[in-house]
């Protein structure tokens, strides 16, 4: 069984950084790509964050791109979000998911297994 488990949420202040941790247990975790996607209170689930299973491709929602980094420790069977400048709209409750194959993605239909989520508040 396929689990995924993320950490590192909490609450800042504007301009602060906080790094996110997706384990995966239960599979080989370099036998998926990795997404990270975010859901604020009475918004639909947005994409965040996308990397392929080699690491080598990586896409980015515009509106973290030069702020957020996501990247993959194979060895550690991890996948991190690192978010710099962190603004108010980036609260969201944050989930990681898991996509059997090599290539990333930005839609989340296309994703196997799912996080529970952590959340992220951002005060202003």
């Amino acid at each position: 069984q396929v689990q995924l488990v993320e950490s590192g949420g909490g609450l800042v202040q504007a301009g602060d950084s906080l790094r996110l941790s997706c384990a995966v247990s239960g599979r080989s975790f370099s036998s998926f790509a990795m997404g990270w996607f975010r859901q604020a209170p009475g918004k639909e689930r947005e994409f965040v964050a996308a990397i392929s299973r080699s690491g080598g491709t990586i896409y980015y929602a515009d509106s973290v791109k030069g702020r957020f980094t996501i990247s993959r420790d194979n060895a550690e069977n991890t996948v991190y979000l690192q978010m710099n400048s962190l603004k108010p709209e980036d609260t969201a409750d944050y989930s990681c998911a898991a996509r059997t194959g090599d290539l990333a993605t930005r839609l989340p239909d296309y994703y196997d297994y799912w996080g529970q989520g952590t959340q992220v508040t951002v005060s202003s």
